[in-house]
C-alpha cells in the first residue's frame, strides 16, 4: 500500500493547536468511524483506533495524535504546520488563498508529506486569516 493523498480546510482560530482541536472535534463529530462517545485524546490511547488509523485511516486531520512545531522535522503520525520560508516558496506574498493552495497541490509546487503524516497553513481572503488548509498521506 502506498498511502492515499488527502486535504481539506478546518476554522481559523489564532492558536495553529486549538484550531488543529476544533477541526478535529468537528470532523469526528461528522463521522466517528464506528468509535462513537469518545473525543480523539481518548481514542488515540485505544489500541483500536491506532490499529484503524495505521492501516487505512480517516484521510483527515483524525490521523494525528497532534500538531508539532513548524520548526520540528517531519514526522509520523504527527501533523505540522508550515514555516513563513516553506509558505513563501509557492505563495510569495506570505497570504495564500485558498485557490492559490489547491493550485500549489495540484501542481506540485507544494508537496505532499511523507506517509502517516500532515502539514496545515493559514488560508487568507482580502488579507485576512479565515480558515486553516490541512493536507497529508494516510499510513497503509
Amino acid at each position: 500500500m502506498g498511502g492515499d493523498e488527502w486535504s481539506h480546510t478546518g476554522p481559523y482560530r489564532q492558536d495553529p493547536a486549538a484550531a488543529f482541536r476544533q477541526a478535529q472535534d468537528e470532523e469526528l463529530a461528522r463521522d466517528d468511524h464506528g468509535f462513537a462517545g469518545r473525543g480523539i485524546a481518548e481514542l488515540w490511547h485505544d489500541p483500536r483506533w491506532c490499529e484503524y488509523v495505521f492501516t487505512g485511516g480517516t484521510g483527515t486531520v483524525l490521523d494525528f495524535p497532534e500538531m508539532i512545531e513548524a520548526t520540528e522535522p517531519d514526522r509520523a503520525p504527527y501533523l505540522r504546520p508550515l514555516t513563513d520560508a516553506e509558505v513563501r516558496a509557492w505563495a510569495p506574498h506570505g497570504r495564500p488563498t485558498h485557490a492559490e493552495w489547491d493550485h500549489a497541490l495540484d501542481t506540485g509546487q507544494l508537496a505532499f508529506p511523507g506517509r502517516a503524516q500532515g502539514n496545515c497553513t493559514v488560508l487568507y481572503r482580502d488579507g485576512l486569516p479565515v480558515e486553516i488548509g490541512y493536507w497529508g498521506v494516510t499510513a497503509d
